[in-house]
């Protein structure tokens, strides 16, 4: 059986103005990226999924993740592969930046007068937290309807 090589990584495109797209309407104009790239621009999804994301403890992470996920599920049954993509950005965000703040207090890892790495103190009320978002993250990369609107999308944009 052959297999077509989709190119599985897309620039994100910061010269867009994002205050002015809607990436419902216009999905066509939106580029998966890198990581986390783009989480905090790509509308209406942002102003939709921002307000879900929380993880100070693990109840609050857990609801937090819980209603991203189910959000995340929604945008798959509409077919919407920018808002799951979304969805899943904003997932891996919670696991990232819990982990983050688990490992540094305030959530600055380098100093900034020096630049240099400021030591890691142990949290583990946040690293509770990373872990909860990073099980429902690890789920939407690899849910089957995911990955099949994610082809699609990369075949009809590069």
């Amino acid at each position: 059986m052959a297999t077509t090589f989709i190119k599985t990584m897309q620039k994100f495109d910061y010269t867009l103005d994002y205050r002015s797209i809607d990436f419902r309407a216009e999905p066509e104009r939106y580029r998966i990226g890198k990581g986390e790239q783009g989480v905090l621009l790509v509308q209406p999804y942002k102003d939709e999924l921002l307000p879900l994301w929380r993880f100070k403890t693990p109840d609050i992470a857990e609801k937090s993740s819980r209603a991203l996920y189910k959000k995340f599920l929604a945008y798959l049954k509409e077919d919407d592969f920018v808002g799951a993509d979304m969805a899943r950005k904003f997932l891996q965000m919670g696991w990232t930046r819990a982990r983050r703040y688990a490992n540094h207090r305030g959530g600055r890892k380098y100093d900034a007068r020096s630049g240099e790495v400021l030591p890691m103190e142990a949290d583990t009320v946040k690293a509770e937290s990373a872990a909860i978002f990073y099980k429902l993250y690890v789920r939407a990369r690899n849910h089957s309807k995911y990955k099949r609107l994610r082809e699609k999308h990369l075949a009809e944009t590069t």
